[in-house]
């Protein structure tokens, strides 16, 4: 257990996150108590940030102890420790001079300043330095669309957040791919319309999106779906007039619905907006044991310009164990299927960090999807959120290893670059294995816009279904707001006019 002793909760996130990246697994208390192993915190003073850490007497303080016994070591300068930790002696301190007033300035040193301390303490480092958010190409494309020079921004993340140069670089190419890819688009006028179908065949062991198993729903779905219109028609009037760049139908899987659900609501889709005139119009079928000849025929016959068939990964062991419910060969038969009915666009995703998987693992995955030959590649390394069976029920799947290394995010990148893919887009989420990241990968004129607008946040989306977040920008003002949805379906069917009423107070 380790103590957080934050002078200020407005840091407590980010240092939790730090620490969870050098000690994932660990509980935290928030006051002085027995099992604690060391206690952090942090003072702040007139222009100055501090950051101490608290161990008993006699327990070894690593690489830090000797900073302790020099005249200029900062422990020394105020060693007094908190209340109810007399008998503890501070093994290590950081100061840096910071504007108090620039709250974003002071998070910065002092996530700068606890960081180093943790490479003292465990002798480790991060690939993403001190940054913790999960949108770290925002650095890079804002500053690009300010004018800064690429050698300018590669110094400012070095000295802010210390991160690899492997990472700013990746950061800096995508950014400024980001900013000819969106260069076309109408911020002030312009959205997008994402639609949440929260249905699956079966649920994955590490899945904590919005999402039920569809067998449950078998003669109800024109429940969900006339709540689904409905939402649909209120978004389709508040946005008339202005051009709909991306559609985007995800979920679950919306290819979970039948044929005829699906030409429904594609139908009734092109009845309320402008779908002929989007620049891409993307359907996930990514289960294919949801994927029929009929349903790709429906998704042909709407024009839809993009889909993505996700295996995950391309050895049988694992995705019996995760609960995918489907085989190697039938990711290749619907693959193949897609090809044969028109299909130019496929994305594929992996995952890299799946339970047992071992590079021998990964690199048998990339050679399958080699020769697959997709049109864009997602590579996300494993995230396991609160709502994962991985995390509801530890005790039951607390003998799987899970582990991600830099040769396996290295390998699934030169796969990627191999079949003539550019890395496009990229983001980050909490609890991540490896402390690494999600990476978009496409062949140029294949990227997915979507993907860029909801991590860069530079255009309203517009969400309807359970379990959706609408996303307004205001650019002239430098604001965003957001809107959720409640994520189960029953409530969100009985609730739907509040809804609405949910998204009339943001603007939308």
């Amino acid at each position: 257990m380790i103590g957080l002793l934050i002078q200020d909760n407005a840091y407590e996130q980010d240092i939790r996150e730090l620490l969870m990246s050098f000690y994932p697994g660990e509980a935290y208390a928030h006051e002085v108590k027995d099992g604690v192993s060391f206690y952090v915190e942090t003072r702040l003073g007139e222009n100055e940030a501090w950051i101490l850490l608290w161990e008993p007497d006699g327990r070894p303080a690593g690489g830090a102890s000797q900073a302790e016994e020099t005249e200029e070591a900062p422990c020394a300068v105020r060693p007094v420790p908190p209340s109810g930790l007399e008998g503890w002696r501070c093994a290590d301190a950081a100061e840096g001079k910071t504007d108090l007033t620039d709250r974003t300035q002071t998070k910065n040193v002092v996530k700068k300043l606890f960081y180093q301390m943790l490479i003292r303490r465990t002798g480790r480092t991060l690939p993403w330095g001190s940054l913790t958010g999960i949108r770290p190409t925002k650095i890079a494309l804002s500053r690009l669309m300010e004018g800064w020079r690429e050698e300018d921004i590669r110094s400012f993340m070095k000295e802010t957040y210390m991160a690899s140069d492997e990472k700013i670089d990746l950061c800096i190419e995508i950014g400024a791919r980001e900013k000819a890819l969106l260069a076309p688009l109408d911020y002030e006028r312009g959205w997008s319309l994402y639609v949440g179908i929260p249905f699956c065949p079966t649920t994955c062991l590490y899945c904590s999106f919005t999402s039920y198993p569809v067998g449950k729903w078998k003669g109800r779905m024109e429940e969900y779906l006339s709540a689904l219109f409905k939402e649909m028609e209120y978004t389709a009037g508040r946005m008339e007039g202005r051009p709909l760049d991306t559609i985007y139908i995800g979920g679950g899987t919306p290819t979970s619905l039948e044929a005829e659900e699906l030409d429904r609501l594609l139908s009734r889709m092109e009845q309320l907006f402008d779908t002929g005139h989007a620049l891409e119009f993307t359907v996930e079928a990514g289960r294919p044991d949801s994927i029929t000849r009929e349903k790709l025929a429906v998704l042909r016959s709407h024009g839809i310009t993009r889909i993505s068939i996700n295996p995950q990964t391309m050895n049988q062991k694992t995705l019996d164990l995760i609960g995918r419910r489907h085989t190697v060969e039938m990711v290749k038969e619907k693959f193949y299927l897609a090809r044969e009915l028109g299909f130019d666009n496929i994305n594929m995703d992996l995952i890299m960090g799946l339970p047992e998987e071992n590079l021998e693992d990964v690199e048998h995955t990339l050679e399958e999807i080699r020769s697959l030959n997709p049109d864009s590649l997602t590579v996300h390394s494993l995230a396991i959120k609160r709502a994962a069976r991985l995390n509801m029920f530890k005790e039951e799947y607390s003998g799987l290893h899970i582990t991600n290394t830099p040769e396996m995010i290295e390998r699934s990148a030169a796969c990627a670059r191999g079949m003539g893919m550019e890395p496009y887009y990229l983001y980050r989420q909490k609890n991540m294995a490896g402390n690494f990241e999600n990476v978009g990968y496409a062949r140029p004129g294949k990227a997915c816009i979507y993907n860029i607008l909801i991590m860069e946040e530079m255009q309203t989306i517009a969400a309807c279904g359970a379990g959706t977040t609408t996303k307004v920008v205001f650019p002239q003002e430098n604001r965003r707001e957001r809107c959720e949805n409640v994520k189960e379906v029953e409530q969100y069917i009985s609730r739907i006019d509040e809804m609405l009423e949910r998204k009339a107070r943001v603007g939308v």
